[in-house]
């Protein structure tokens, strides 16, 4: 039996197990049983548009990011996918997604991705024209990225760049413009992307040390949990001052207190070396980005 006649369990109960079978491996590739991607490209740009006051438009606005967000996370995974494939087919936990084992052909995920593609582009339209060039000015990163794990010991640096973007659309797309707010809340974003990303890159050293991949966790080894803790210091450093620069009243920055205790549970808790722990340890972060989106609209519509 070769890895092609292998179906995983995810796609045999739940949301994809339901689905006809001819369609369950595109499902995968997009990673519709796990949205947790999905909820953190989201985060930023929702917390951009709440700190900006939600305009006229303010939950709409959500609305159409989050749309956004789950069809250009489910084209970046597709993306993703057929650069790594021949890696994926080598670790452990990949092993059995749909490209690297031969369920859905490289051809079949070029047309998966121009179908995400033109949902995110049917999104972009709804957007106010500054944030629209500042969207598509996101490309250019997001196709570079799945080389970087080959390039960089720090991918998640890369990662923290794209995957915090949305702070940068959600601010024009209500104020028309790019503000100090939306690049010190970014800025906060990319160290918060670093922090929970080498946390989920703890779960694969071993696969990733094997197959030569580089990752934060290994370049950090013993030391991943400090490393952790000083992304998250300097992501609630920016995050405040994102919030001053909105409202200079000091009893503002309490409404951040409830994901720096968050942030810090996380580091406190955190097992680097089990990775179930890991893993439900970066799975929290969509708690923490709602979190940031309460803290965000209580400052920014006060």
């Amino acid at each position: 039996m070769n890895s092609a006649d292998i179906v995983p369990d995810s796609e045999r109960r739940g949301l994809i197990g339901a689905l006809p079978a001819a369609v369950r491996p595109y499902a995968s590739l997009i990673r519709l049983d796990r949205p947790i991607g999905a909820w953190l490209l989201f985060w930023p740009g929702a917390w951009a548009v709440a700190l900006a006051g939600m305009g006229e438009r303010g939950w709409i606005l959500i609305a159409w990011l989050a749309l956004g967000a789950w069809a250009m996370r489910g084209a970046g995974c597709v993306y993703n996918d057929i650069v790594d494939r021949n890696l994926d087919a080598g670790v452990e936990r990949t092993r059995l997604r749909p490209l690297a084992s031969g369920r859905v052909s490289v051809t079949g995920a070029w047309a998966l991705l121009v179908a995400m593609s033109l949902i995110g582009l049917a999104v972009l339209v709804r957007l106010e024209r500054t944030a629209q060039v500042v969207a598509l000015a996101s490309l250019a990163p997001v196709a570079a990225y799945p080389f970087m794990k080959r390039i960089t010991w720090w991918p998640q640096a890369w990662l923290g760049l794209v995957f915090s973007w949305a702070a940068l659309v959600g601010w024009p797309a209500v104020t028309g413009e790019i503000g100090a707010p939306a690049l010190l809340l970014w800025g906060g974003a990319v160290f918060w992307v670093i922090g929970y990303d080498t946390i989920y890159a703890l779960q694969d050293k071993e696969d990733d040390a094997l197959v030569g991949v580089k990752s934060s966790a290994l370049a950090l080894g013993r030391h991943a949990r400090l490393g952790v803790a000083i992304c998250y210091l300097a992501a609630l450093g920016l995050w405040a001052a994102a919030i001053h620069s909105v409202r200079i009243e000091w009893f503002a920055l309490l409404a951040l207190l409830p994901m720096a205790l968050h942030l810090v549970s996380q580091v406190v808790a955190l097992r680097p070396d089990d990775g179930a722990d890991a893993l439900a340890k970066f799975r929290s972060n969509r708690f923490a980005g709602f979190l940031m989106f309460a803290a965000c609209y209580v400052v920014g519509t006060a």
